[in-house]
């Protein structure tokens, strides 16, 4: 087996990244960031760390595929008053349509297969 090329690997410490500014498709942001190490897909889209300032509620959304997420910080309370804490794995089926709200901010390890649409 041949070692790793440098040009194959990213590795980043989720504390020291350098979080891009979320904007949605309208030019809005809301003081969310994403960190992506995989720059083939759109921001936000596949593997990512993101993070939510203390206050943030997102938007209504759907995401096209499913959404998997871990919360590493923080606490992030659903539209339905389901409250999701460090250590909650989460799993949304596609097309679910939720917002989210956290109180002190919040940072999760994120999978989204695909881009999100505005809920309905």
């Amino acid at each position: 087996m041949r070692p790793v090329k440098s040009e194959d690997r990213r590795i980043v410490n989720i504390h020291e990244g350098d979080y891009k500014p979320f904007v949605y498709p309208d030019d809005e942001a809301l003081g969310d960031s994403v960190l992506q190490l995989d720059d083939s897909q759109p921001l936000g889209v596949g593997f990512h760390v993101y993070r939510m300032p203390p206050g943030m509620t997102t938007r209504p959304h759907r995401h096209n595929g499913h959404e998997q997420f871990l919360i590493l910080e923080g606490e992030l309370i659903e539209n339905d008053g389901t409250v999701f804490r460090k250590g909650d794995l989460v799993w949304l089926r596609d097309g679910t349509e939720h917002c989210s709200y956290t109180p002190g901010g919040c940072l999760l390890a994120v999978h989204i297969a695909g881009p999100e649409f505005p809920a309905e």
